[in-house]
């Protein structure tokens, strides 16, 4: 029996924990909030799949392809649509209740899809129904085991993963803040990371304020392989008000229109599908269309589209209007882009492997290639479940074959030394003499600045610079918000770092001073720590922390 650890309970946790629990392996999921708290709760737009007769798989890819703007893998892209169609049906019999018509489950369509071909569930609440409808499964899964006096799966919530126990170059479990405010390890055969983005890092952001990269952070300091982490997708529209709550792109797909302070449209004059554009060139356009207009938010319009169709098919948005005084179905209301969802990630191949044995990764948390450069929009719910679902299977490959990402592939396999900045300075975070304690809203701002919807080199450099001179505390006496804190100054290093790197404007990255996009650059950049910096975190013998056996 494999005892498996899963870290973080959004579809991708889930989903893995259930799978593994079923395929008879002994599973521990751990997770930083309460089991329902995870990204996915927060998902309105719903799930795509080629499900209906006038759609197919290979329409699917070439849509998906043409949004990752030259860097989606194809072969991560046709597992994600060939085995998405299977996966949405596995989430109906986990008792996801997706909306429907009297010709059957009702779809949408989306910006960048050439079929009408997304799920949803409670109008825009397709995130929650299916978190809620896998919480209850994995409960049931735990309820049933230990009614039969065994612990095939136990759940531990309100716990931090604080750093990967690395053992001979294998990772054999992870040391974890427990809510007692104690740090203990716990052995694993396998570790699964389902640990999400990182939407903290910008001042705005969709994200819940969990979203602090844990997982990448600790890959990344445990020496797995990274990729793409540049890439961070800005949604056009969240509503600009504190908070900014998502605003569906499936909003515009039923109609509504994006307009100037002034009530001209300005979409179409920048590209055919107008407001249908893919992610990328909506929020930039949006981005820029405020800077003309001295920085006001844009005006969403959706009152074309009816009160009724409004509140029946979007209550989540609708009762987010009217928090903050707004009645979308009599007037317009304003809209700015946030930071959404991260392309980039723990790099992995087609079965969630890492390049470390032993460590996994699904969802957000994972570069598996399947977004490239810019997420087709609601693909991101379909890749946490194919992949999650393929990782378990994949534990029981007796070989255990993980990627090394830097054979003869023809990527461009990276260290860390993409610019002068030294990433890993401040790694360990221990040290005041280096600079000062980094402050988390002002990391926010800076990372809004410089490395948001618009970007420029001299502004990436400065952040570079400002980044090295601060520090966070020592992990090992760190809360949980401090822990956090410690993972976004990693990971604004990184992904600083690797958007100098990248000389030219591709999908969500987009520099001023190289407005266009390079062939030659039409691939991933990988990259993991020096060779030095790679070690053994937690010694599998240390006393420092209690081990505990999942």
């Amino acid at each position: 029996m494999t005892r498996v650890l899963v870290v973080g309970s959004g579809l991708g946790g889930l989903i893995a924990a259930v799978r593994a629990t079923d395929a008879g392996h002994r599973v521990t999921l751990v997770t930083k909030a309460a089991l329902s708290d995870s990204n996915t709760r927060y998902a309105q737009g719903g799930i795509a799949a080629a499900l209906f007769p006038d759609d197919s798989t290979d329409a699917h890819i070439l849509d998906t392809l043409r949004a990752g703007a030259g860097l989606c893998d194809p072969a991560a892209v046709t597992v994600l649509c060939e085995e998405g169609p299977a996966r949405v049906r596995d989430l109906i019999r986990f008792g996801v209740d997706f909306d429907r018509d009297e010709s059957g489950i009702t779809r949408g369509l989306e910006a960048a899809h050439s079929r009408s071909r997304v799920l949803h569930a409670g109008g825009d609440a397709t995130g929650a129904a299916i978190e809620a409808a896998l919480v209850a499964t994995v409960q049931e899964r735990a309820n049933r085991a230990h009614a039969q006096g065994g612990d095939q799966i136990t759940i531990h919530e309100h716990t931090m993963l604080v750093d990967l126990v690395v053992d001979t170059g294998r990772v054999t479990g992870a040391t974890l803040l427990g809510p007692n405010g104690a740090q203990h390890t716990v052995v694993a055969d396998a570790v699964i990371l389902a640990t999400g983005g990182a939407g903290a890092l910008y001042t705005h952001t969709t994200n819940p304020a969990i979203a602090t990269g844990d997982g990448v952070a600790a890959a990344w300091r445990a020496g797995a392989t990274i990729a793409d982490v540049e890439f961070y997708q800005f949604h056009p529209t969240a509503l600009a008000v504190p908070g900014t709550p998502l605003v569906s792109e499936a909003v515009r797909g039923e109609g509504a229109v994006l307009l100037s302070s002034t009530g001209e449209r300005f979409m179409p004059a920048i590209h055919p599908d107008a407001e249908l554009a893919p992610r990328d060139i909506v929020a930039r356009s949006i981005a820029a269309q405020m800077t003309a207009q001295g920085g006001d938010p844009v005006m969403l319009d959706a009152t074309g589209l009816g009160r009724e169709l409004l509140e029946t098919r979007f209550p989540t948005i609708t009762a987010a209007c009217l928090a903050a005084g707004l009645d979308w179905a009599l007037e317009p209301i304003p809209v700015a882009p946030a930071a959404h969802y991260w392309m980039g990630g723990v790099a992995t191949d087609v079965w969630g492997r890492t390049s470390l044995p032993g460590l996994f990764a699904v969802g957000e948390v994972a570069r598996t290639g399947a977004h490239g450069a810019n997420r087709l929009a609601s693909n991101s719910l379909l890749e946490a479940a194919v992949f999650a679902d393929r990782a378990v299977r994949a534990l029981a490959d007796p070989t255990g074959r993980h990627p090394l990402f830097d054979d003869a592939t023809g990527l461009d396999v990276a260290d860390t030394d993409f610019a002068d900045t030294d990433l890993d300075s401040g790694l360990d975070a221990s040290s005041p003499s280096a600079g000062m304690p980094v402050d988390r809203s002002t990391l926010q701002g800076l990372m809004w600045e410089a490395a948001g919807v618009h970007r420029s080199g001299a502004g990436l450099a400065g952040a570079a610079a400002t980044l090295t001179g601060w520090w966070a505390v020592d992990r090992a006496e760190a809360s949980v918000d401090e822990l956090e804190t410690g993972n976004l100054l990693d990971l604004g290093r990184l992904i600083v770092a690797a958007a100098l790197a990248r000389e030219e404007s591709r999908g969500a990255h987009h520099r001023a001073d190289f407005p266009d996009s390079r062939p030659e650059l039409a691939r991933p950049r990988f990259s993991r720590r020096r060779e030095f910096a790679t070690r053994t975190l937690v010694p599998a013998s240390s006393s420092a922390s209690e081990a505990i056996a999942c």
